[in-house]
């Protein structure tokens, strides 16, 4: 394997934390931006959504681009466009071009998130995926605490302009290390598979309609809105099920489908993204309107989440060697689980012990599933399949966070008066469910750690370092 695994490591990291990085601080001057532009709430709301469908609908594309062409080439481009959209958008001039740049910034967090995965795939043995996977997660984990802090400070001295330039110093580094890395070290030559556009099309418009309604379900008054997207998203899907069984090369490789520890782990992670994002959609709320917070003591609160995040993800690997994914798996459910439950039963008088707990196992099983669950789906992927499967995975954890929050908006909105204190609610009982839901999945990832496939030295077998007995 000639591709040096330094550079890589540093691209998947440092993209993967930009984009997480980015999510963050555009929340906080979205307000800021609202005011500046003069847009409508709307106008605002498209900044977020259109950049969530344009990535979600071209993941898994993007992904087959890199197994064609190249992680690193399709890495370096999307970074790179990352770098010149948000250089765009902090010189747009109106609300207007900010939503088309957000759109275009989309597309390239598209072609950057899924070869994050790709790249690591290609450069590092499946055994020895766990690592790289696990230091990636913390610097997301780490990107996303900060984000909210460095946004905030951000905006305050500078302006709202100065959070989209945070992002492009980093992106433009690691595209030009990505295009010289890729120079340096050749792709091997492997089969390139058949783009099938038509079948990226339809996956494109069913994944797009999924998110945008999900989206719609969670704004007020956008049920039915929602509902018809959906609709739209659940015909286009069946009809992209139709064609790629008779297509000749399929966008979705059916070796990927027919793989119960991919579809199990991928099912994992759409199961605990969704409860996680929907909680903290939920806390969030409850800390601030009914608590009385402001955003920081709002952020203080569920701090401990991020923490266990960053230090619990190095922890994932020895973990997976020594217990196997399935145990590792089915533990960090089971903590995700009981986070939630937790959550689910505070009042209006719950103290700063009581969410910090909650939030802090929610960290800790989420990580643990989030490290666990993309290790085996990466892992199980052959090669020339890799940037599919982290284009596969990267959608579970883009539609899961928009399915949370559309469920629990839906049941907020049936207790008005109460729905914001947890213990009133039914919207954190439901993502009980929905967290619970991760533990089948967990059970049907493989089992057994590395320690239990090592053979133990038979009776004719010298021991390591002795040499055999041999009679004159």
């Amino acid at each position: 394997m000639t591709t040096r695994r330094g550079p890589v490591l540093a691209c998947s990291v440092v993209g993967a934390a930009v984009v997480a990085l980015d999510g963050t601080v555009l929340t906080v001057a979205q307000p800021a931006l609202q005011r500046d532009l003069h847009a409508g709430l709307d106008q605002i709301q498209w900044t977020s959504t259109g950049y969530l469908i344009a990535v979600a609908s071209l993941l898994v594309f993007a992904g087959r681009l890199g197994d064609r062409y190249g992680h690193h080439r399709v890495f370096a481009l999307g970074a790179l466009g990352f770098a010149a959209t948000s250089t765009g958008i902090a010189l747009a001039p109106g609300i207007g071009a900010v939503i088309v740049l957000r759109v275009l910034q989309g597309v390239c967090g598209a072609l950057l998130q899924p070869a994050t995965l790709g790249m690591l795939r290609t450069a590092f043995p499946p055994e020895r995926l766990g690592t790289p996977i696990a230091v990636r997660t913390a610097a997301i984990g780490l990107a996303a605490a900060a984000g909210p802090l460095v946004g905030g400070a951000l905006v305050s001295a500078y302006g709202w302009r100065s959070v989209f330039l945070l992002g492009v110093p980093p992106t433009l580094a690691i595209g030009l290390l990505a295009l010289a890395t890729g120079k340096r070290n050749p792709r091997p030559q492997v089969e390139r598979h058949a783009l099938d556009p038509l079948g990226a099309l339809l996956l494109a418009v069913a994944l797009g309609l999924l998110v945008h309604g999900l989206v719609e379900a969670a704004r007020p008054g956008g049920a039915t809105t929602g509902a018809l997207a959906c609709a739209g998203a659940v015909a286009a899907a069946v009809t992209l099920a139709r064609h790629e069984r008779r297509a000749t090369r399929p966008l979705l490789p059916p070796e990927l489908l027919r793989s119960t520890p991919v579809v199990a782990g991928l099912a994992v992670l759409l199961a605990a993204s969704a409860a996680l994002f929907g909680s903290l959609f939920v806390t969030t709320y409850f800390l601030q309107d009914v608590q009385g917070l402001d955003p920081l003591g709002c952020a203080l609160r569920v701090l401990p989440l991020a923490v266990l995040m960053v230090l619990g993800a190095p922890l994932c690997p020895p973990l997976q060697r020594r217990f196997g994914p399935r145990r590792t798996a089915t533990a960090g459910a089971a903590l995700l689980t009981l986070g939630v439950l937790l959550l689910s039963r505070l009042d209006a008088t719950a103290g700063a012990a009581s969410v910090g707990t909650a939030a802090a196992l929610l960290g800790s099983g989420f990580v643990t599933l989030l490290v666990t669950a993309t290790s085996v789906v990466v892992h199980r992927a052959p090669e020339a399949h890799a940037g599919v499967a982290g284009g596969l995975q990267q959608t579970a954890m883009n539609v899961g966070p928009a399915l949370g929050v559309a469920v629990a908006t839906l049941l907020l909105a049936r207790v008005p008066l109460g729905g914001f204190v947890p213990a009133a609610g039914a919207a954190l009982p439901a993502l009980v469910v929905i967290a619970a839901l991760a533990v089948p999945a967990a059970l049907a990832l493989p089992g057994g750690g590395a320690d239990r496939r090592r053979t133990r030295p038979g009776p004719t077998s010298p021991r390591p370092g002795r040499r055999p007995c041999v009679r004159s």
